[in-house]
């Protein structure tokens, strides 16, 4: 056996860089989104989040909140966990199973560009 680890060219992982550093503003944008809405809650006045809150009643209104928050931590994750792809990217290791070892296939590397278990052993997971 050889020591050559199976892993992705160097041009395949520049495309994933580029694929999730656009997910990373994305990301960014959205949490931001969410930050302002929740900051605002109680300020209905003339920003273009107003109409949508003054839909909600008092009760709903906390709770939309609450899930705005709940939000906001997912995405804040969801940042975190792109930023560590990247980070795999630059030692090379991105797109490899954490428990296989093998090639983690690349369309779900586009729709998942943090997974870092292959769709085998994730269904060993279940």
């Amino acid at each position: 056996m050889s020591d050559t680890k199976i892993r992705y060219s160097d041009k395949d992982l520049e495309e994933f860089r580029v694929l999730i550093e656009a997910k990373i503003e994305k990301a960014k944008k959205d949490l931001e989104l969410l930050r302002s809405s929740y900051m605002n809650d109680g300020n209905n006045g003339t920003d273009d989040t107003s109409p949508t809150f003054k839909a909600f009643e008092e009760g709903s209104e906390t709770m939309s909140k609450e899930a705005n928050t709940a939000l906001a931590i997912r995405q804040e994750k969801f940042i975190r966990d792109l930023k560590n792809a990247l980070s795999r990217i630059e030692n090379k290791t991105y797109g490899i199973c954490r428990v296989t070892g093998k090639l983690i296939n690349k369309e779900r590397l586009k729709l998942v560009p943090h997974a870092t278990l292959s769709i085998e052993a994730k269904n060993m997971q279940s």
